[in-house]
């Protein structure tokens, strides 16, 4: 029997705040080796400066409040509790939305989107084109976690994103997603191809050249990007793909210090917003880093948000069924990966193709307005 929806609300005890304090004013430091170019990781120096903040400056209590500001609950779904957000729009004709985050984010990345999308009206929009948008943490990650079980890749992710809509009322609706969410979102449209009215991604890695023969046929301009997307794919593999390899296969052995030490939660997480938008966390605001960071540590689903990678069903870059939904691309200079029109069109109904000038790996963090203003325009087209 499915379980109805509870009311959730985010509170952690003060006990849980005076512990993180605690163990960041103890933190052992390793030696503070002059590394500017952030080549062998994150520096001590930047750590001992996001720390300070977290244990001085950061409120989470503000945090929490502004979390508790959207309608949130939790479900039964294949066994695993999960938990979103859902925000119906004022608007009649709203349309369904569906946003999924990836690792390393969490619902954090889409706070400031969810308030346009779903009442444009009180936010200078179109209400001709709003949304009823529904946010959940992806199983295993922050409050739906831990997982009880394995297995929870983008396959079986995604087929309790069907039901989850389907206990709220929705038999088609649109999705969106970066990173792990893109995969969740384009595997809704290969497995409930008739319920999705559109998949808007800003990731496709099954899209990012991988070799010279991906560029073959391309010329001129195309061929300039074809060449950006392998050399940066051919960078991420050679210098940032250990984090990965680790969590695919060992994420247990990882999570006991990441577990134990908010410090080396912190540095972990800190270190890849940097490394996958191609910039310094100053482009993110720095509470909205410390708000996700700080999620991940009290819920305590270092080894759980892991094990997304040791339990995918669906394989980074690896060839992929054909999609018959339509799909909108957008493409983020600073990405990990610059994924191909070409590529992408061999697996994928694209109906929509946005390069935009600024932006990397967590777009609804730093430019949400992009990202915004990109759905509104696909969605109108397609709903």
């Amino acid at each position: 029997m499915a379980q109805d929806p509870a009311p959730f609300r985010v509170h952690f005890p003060q006990s849980d705040l005076d512990d993180l304090h605690r163990r960041l004013a103890d933190t052992r430091w390793p030696d503070p080796f002059d590394d500017p170019a952030w080549e062998l990781g994150i520096p001590v120096a930047e750590v001992q400066d996001l720390a300070r903040h977290w244990r001085l400056g950061f409120d989470w209590r503000a945090q929490e409040e502004r979390l508790n500001g959207f309608p949130q609950f939790t479900t039964v779904l294949d066994g695993a509790n999960v938990h979103f957000l859902h925000l119906k729009s004022p608007e009649p004709d709203a349309v369904p939305l569906l946003l999924t985050h990836g690792w390393p984010g969490s619902i954090v990345e889409f706070l400031d989107l969810i308030g346009p999308l779903a009442d444009p009206r009180a936010y200078g929009g179109d209400p001709a084109v709003a949304f009823d948008v529904v946010v959940p943490s992806v199983p295993g990650f922050a409050f739906s976690g831990p997982t009880p079980d394995r297995g929870w890749g983008p396959a079986r992710t995604a087929r309790a994103w069907a039901e989850l809509m389907t206990r709220l009322g929705y038999e088609r609706f649109g999705t969106h997603g970066g990173d792990w969410g893109a995969l969740i979102s384009r595997e809704l449209g290969l497995q409930f191809p008739d319920r999705i009215i559109g998949a808007h991604v800003t990731m496709l890695p099954s899209a990012v050249a991988r070799s010279e023969a991906d560029l073959d046929g391309l010329s001129g301009a195309e061929l300039a990007k074809g060449q950006r997307s392998l050399d940066k794919s051919r960078a991420f593999q050679q210098t940032g793909i250990g984090y990965a390899m680790i969590q695919s296969t060992k994420p247990h052995t990882l999570a006991y210090g990441l577990t134990d030490s908010p410090a080396g939660q912190l540095a972990w997480i800190a270190e890849k917003f940097r490394a996958f938008s191609n910039t310094d966390h100053d482009l993110i605001d720095r509470d909205d880093l410390l708000a996700n960071v700080s999620i991940y540590w009290f819920t305590r689903t270092a080894a759980s948000s892991s094990r997304i990678y040791a339990d995918q069903d669906v394989q980074w870059g690896a060839a992929l069924p054909s999609s018959t939904v339509p799909t909108a691309v957008a493409v983020f200079p600073d990405d990990i990966g610059l994924p191909l029109r070409s590529l992408a069109e061999r697996t994928d109904r694209v109906v929509r193709w946005t390069e935009f000038p600024r932006g990397g790996h967590f777009p609804a963090l730093e430019e949400p307005d992009l990202v915004i203003g990109d759905l509104r325009a696909f969605f109108s087209e397609e709903s």
